[in-house]
């Protein structure tokens, strides 16, 4: 994963500590580059994993760091599950295409690529989902810290009043547990727009059912600063460096 980055901060900063606020690896795994000869500072290699970067130098990772993680955006069409697939079903990697693919990608995954889900759809949901082999963006989006919003388009069944959109937005319990507080808005019709920061088993449709209401089309727009926007449906590109520092940058 060859990367050169300048540091520009005001106080002299461990290299460890700096590679993982910058997303490039965890703290771990740039220890574990340093004792491989993998980092250099100015051109000089790096041997002490407590060695400190000052403002103005930079930093480089050698190729022989490994390749760089891949991340993708696909949207996702319902009928396809986020991951683990039981038999007959698809899962979203085989969507991954050549042919669906909208931009550059540095290699097309395989049908065998090991890339998760961060922040799985059901199957019957459809829009945004981030397929990755990046731990640093995982903990950010997934991690027991991450503070995302996820943000969803819903149509339902049933009457809507303001009664039960406030009990969507607060006062609803799943498994014995409460749920966090949700933004939930009424756009108009049958349409709902909701914004958790957590994402139980199919909980958007069984917090619909607690209020008497069904789901009958789900679509998640948003995950964090990153947004679905125009990207057709079965179709995937590959996360751009802006979106990844964008989300890793995110308070979680």
């Amino acid at each position: 994963m060859a990367w050169t980055g300048r540091y520009d901060g005001a106080e002299p900063q461990r290299v460890n500590k700096w590679l993982g606020q910058s997303g490039v690896c965890s703290r771990r795994e740039a220890e574990a580059f340093i004792a491989q000869g993998l980092v250099s500072i100015d051109g000089e290699t790096v041997t002490d994993t407590g060695r400190k970067i000052l403002p103005g130098q930079t930093l480089t990772l050698a190729d022989a760091a490994g390749p760089a993680p891949l991340s993708v955006v696909l949207h996702k069409p319902m009928g396809i599950v986020s991951a683990q697939p039981e038999p007959g079903q698809v899962p979203a990697v085989r969507l991954l295409t050549r042919e669906a693919l909208v931009s550059e990608a540095p290699y097309i995954p395989g049908r065998d690529t090991s890339l998760a889900p961060l922040g799985r759809l059901d199957m019957d949901s459809r829009g945004l989902l981030l397929l990755s082999d990046d731990g640093v963006l995982a903990k950010a989006i997934i991690g027991p810290q991450s503070d995302l919003e996820k943000e969803y388009l819903v149509t339902v069944t049933g009457r809507i009043t303001p009664e039960k959109v406030a009990r969507l937005c607060h006062g609803l319990s799943m498994d014995g547990r409460p749920l966090k507080p949700a933004k939930v808005t009424h756009l108009h019709d049958q349409n709902l727009r909701f914004v958790l920061k957590e994402g139980r088993n199919r909980q958007i449709r069984r917090m619909c059912e607690l209020v008497g209401l069904h789901v009958m089309d789900l679509v998640r727009i948003r995950i964090g600063t990153l947004r679905l926007g125009d990207l057709p449906e079965g179709r995937w590109r590959v996360l751009t460096p802006a979106e990844r520092a964008a989300l890793t940058a995110a308070p979680r």
